[in-house]
């Protein structure tokens, strides 16, 4: 159950901090979620569900790192080269039969199982063959190796015991991979979150219709699902609601049914027609309502009741880059919250400004930014206009340069935090 109130920011028009609605969220969340086995090729990008440890060593013995020669390394003679019988051959998948004996050499190939020793823990070298000269049965070994060289030792990889990945982990190719190298073919992990996504107004309208003066296709709409989807959700489509009061109590209400979130864009302004926020705050409440960022101030984030539920909502501006935005830095957190994802703040890289910039104190910006070569730090420029409406400004861009709030000037070559896509998709 979220543990959301009504008590933030709500009404005394003040503008949220990014930071604390952040807090908000990190704290007042939790994982709405249950948990499901779900076989080892269906489990990329799903949230795991309990902390995977390992109850074997990978690679389970001790390995020849190359093709070679294995040996004892008191076998060799320190100054001048050896020279041993070869006595047997093992490669990977096919061990030595029997056991190594001292003052012998074995054949070994890449991945092989080091022989085991008659009494003891057998060869403990391994020679690449490219630096032994061998004579039928014999091979000479040039001196100077290090004692254990070319050996990879049972639990290299994976000790038996250890935890390899953390519940709350979007699981990764190489976390499979990962899984599958301990013998796993199925893994819990949390269920999709189910999310009702809608957009609001009446100038709005599906692509591929007819486009009456006045009015505007949804981008929202399909921008979010994408991003929603990305994030290992199943997403309804509730299509577009009219501006009307009473239409979006109802349809708040119908979604509470069924899903874990409500998303909306739109109507969460301080207009006459953005009926929104006083819908949700009839029919539960709001958290926060507007947060001081550039573009995406319009933000609300609350709770709606119904038949006996309480289903978070978040309500997203109708601006595309603000919603853009709002969505990747406040929208995601929530999301990866409810379904069960750990809490990991963003990585951010610091690039030179390719801009002069003066901003407003007290609020976080963030220009859509793509990258250039720079030398020591790549440039981040500015792609076309910065508007809250600028769609083609995002689809053109790298990331976003985050200038913090206490800043309100950025010349040309400042050295700028920079937040990649990749970081927040």
């Amino acid at each position: 159950m979220t543990q959301l109130g009504d008590d933030c920011f709500v009404n005394d028009g003040a503008l949220m901090p990014l930071a604390e609605a952040l807090r908000l969220i990190d704290e007042r969340i939790v994982p709405v979620t249950t948990a499901e086995t779900v076989p080892l090729a269906a489990a990329l990008g799903r949230v795991l569900a309990a902390t995977l440890r390992s109850d074997r060593d990978v690679p389970p013995h001790d390995n020849s790192a190359v093709d070679g020669y294995a040996v004892y390394f008191d076998d060799l003679v320190s100054d001048r080269p050896t020279t041993l019988p070869v006595v047997g051959r093992a490669a990977a998948g096919r061990p030595l039969a029997g056991v190594a004996r001292r003052g012998a050499a074995v054949r070994v190939f890449t991945g092989a199982p080091i022989p085991r020793g008659d009494g003891d823990g057998g060869p403990d070298t391994v020679f690449m063959q490219e630096d032994c000269t061998r004579d039928g049965t014999r091979v000479t070994l040039p001196p100077g190796i290090a004692r254990g060289a070319n050996r990879r030792c049972a639990g290299e990889d994976v000790a038996a015991g250890s935890t390899l990945l953390r519940a709350g982990r979007r699981l990764r190719a190489e976390d499979l991979g990962l899984a599958a190298s301990i013998g796993r073919t199925s893994l819990p992990v949390h269920a999709p979150l189910a999310v009702a996504l809608f957009s609001t107004g009446d100038e709005v309208r599906d692509p591929g219709g007819p486009l009456p003066e006045g009015a505007i296709y949804d981008a929202n709409r399909y921008m979010l699902s994408g991003l929603l989807s990305g994030l290992g959700c199943t997403v309804s489509d509730l299509g577009i609601l009219r501006d009307d009061a009473d239409d979006m109590k109802a349809a708040l209400a119908d979604a509470v049914a069924g899903h874990d979130l409500l998303m909306s864009s739109g109507g969460v302004s301080v207009g006459d027609e953005d009926h929104v926020k006083a819908a949700v705050t009839a029919q539960g409440g709001l958290t926060f309502w507007r947060v001081a960022i550039k573009p995406g101030r319009p933000l609300a984030l609350g709770h709606v009741r119904s038949a006996g539920r309480q289903v978070p909502f978040i309500g997203l501006p109708g601006n595309p880059a603000a919603a853009a935005v709002t969505f990747m830095c406040i929208a995601r957190p929530l999301v990866l919250r409810l379904a069960g994802a750990e809490a990991r703040a963003p990585t951010l890289f610091s690039v030179r400004a390719g801009f002069s910039q003066r901003k407003k104190a007290g609020r976080r910006e963030f220009l859509r930014c793509r990258l250039e070569d720079g030398g020591s730090l790549p440039v981040a420029r500015k792609v076309g206009p910065q508007g809250a409406g600028i769609l083609s400004a995002v689809a053109g861009a790298d990331g976003f340069v985050e200038l913090p709030e206490e800043m309100t000037y950025v010349a040309a070559g400042d050295t700028v935090p920079f937040l990649p896509f990749g970081e927040v998709r």
